[in-house]
């Protein structure tokens, strides 16, 4: 029986693919056993046992940013953190750890270091966040979402996906997804979505523009995420929801889709061939705008700033490609042929390759 610790939390970026390399596990090997390791803080906190796995937590140690009193108190904790990864992997004969980045991977990859535990890093975002970074050093393997990841000895294996969105990339029903929604089976629908928090200017520009993507024949189904004020609606060619438990649905639903661009979000939308017009969050060290290079260079999306996008382009730009069934196809075909749906059964033949050769 193989024992794996997968190490990743705080957001559903890191949770979810951690989850679907979850899944896969089992489903190859039913008696493996399967820990997710996270902080008390995160997402994994509800995402994990939610899904019906084990969640084991350590202390969240950010890395400092700047020469402060957190600095000097922040290598006590990270040893302390280290040697509670430590314990987990010998108490729980941990043979491999496979890391997704977030506060509790740094920990999790120095311990496994120390204890010759091998280790495997999946890196979601085109540029790659800190705590992978460390951990590449000295990884037995690494496997990236985006073949751009500047990752050295990195293996593009794609973004390990949701069943459900796996099952879409095969196969949809955007009629009876359309349905669920309450939305016209047979008309031209826009997926809007800033992510779970929800994007004001998304949400705002898109309300100021309903009556004119209506008027064009185009239906939206807006959900506007957790923090917006916006009530949620049901009416002719809009629905608007606040939040939405049944994503893949709503991407099938969908012929073109306004987001940002999550690595997970850019991901499964190109898996299932969904083209869309991206608004890259504008902080961070820019790991959304590159995470759509690929696709804008193929031709599968189009991209505008938060400062940009207005009624005014709704109107002039937007309204006319979405009008185009031509443009559509193209873009759909290219989206399609940027993305992968099969990350989840490439990153666990890697992770079972360094198993192998143990």
């Amino acid at each position: 029986m193989t024992n794996y610790l997968l190490t990743g939390g705080g957001t559903a970026g890191h949770v979810n693919p951690l989850l679907a390399l979850a899944d896969a596990i089992k489903v190859d090997d039913p008696m493996a056993t399967v820990i997710a390791l996270g902080t008390a803080e995160g997402l994994e906190t509800t995402l994990v046992p939610a899904r019906g796995y084990e969640l084991a937590t350590i202390a969240k140690v950010p890395f400092p940013r700047k020469p402060n009193a957190y600095a000097i108190s922040f290598l006590p904790k990270f040893a302390k953190a280290i040697a509670d990864c430590r314990k987990i992997l010998k108490s729980r004969q941990i043979d491999i750890v496979v890391g997704f980045g977030g506060y509790a991977s740094a920990p999790a990859y120095l311990a496994a270091r120390l204890e010759r535990v091998p280790v495997v890093i999946h890196e979601a975002n085109a540029l790659p966040g800190m705590a992978n970074k460390l951990g590449a050093g000295s990884a037995a393997k690494i496997g990236v979402a985006f073949k751009s990841t500047p990752l050295k000895n990195s293996e593009f294996v794609g973004m390990p996906l949701r069943k459900e969105i796996e099952q879409i990339a095969k196969s949809s029903d955007k009629k009876s997804a359309r349905k669920h929604f309450g939305l016209d089976a047979d008309t031209f629908t826009v997926l809007v979505t800033g992510g779970s928090l929800g994007a004001k200017r998304i949400n705002d520009v898109v309300e100021e523009s309903r009556p004119l993507l209506i008027a064009a024949g185009i239906q939206v189904l807006h959900i506007v995420g957790g923090k917006s004020d916006l009530p949620p609606i049901k009416a002719k060619g809009y629905v608007r929801l606040s939040y939405c438990d049944r994503m893949d649905l709503a991407i099938s639903a969908a012929d073109f889709a306004i987001s940002r661009a999550g690595a997970s979000t850019v991901s499964e939308f190109a898996a299932v061939g969904l083209a869309a017009l991206y608004l890259p969050y504008a902080v961070g060290n820019g790991e959304q705008a590159r995470n759509i290079q690929g696709l804008l260079e193929s031709g599968g999306a189009i991209t505008i700033s938060d400062t940009d996008f207005s009624r005014d382009y709704v109107a002039s730009q937007l309204v006319p490609l979405l009008s185009s069934s031509k443009r559509m196809a193209e873009m759909a075909k290219a989206a399609k042929a940027n993305g992968t749906a099969d990350g989840a059964a490439k990153l666990l033949a890697m992770v079972k390759g360094v198993l192998s050769a143990r």
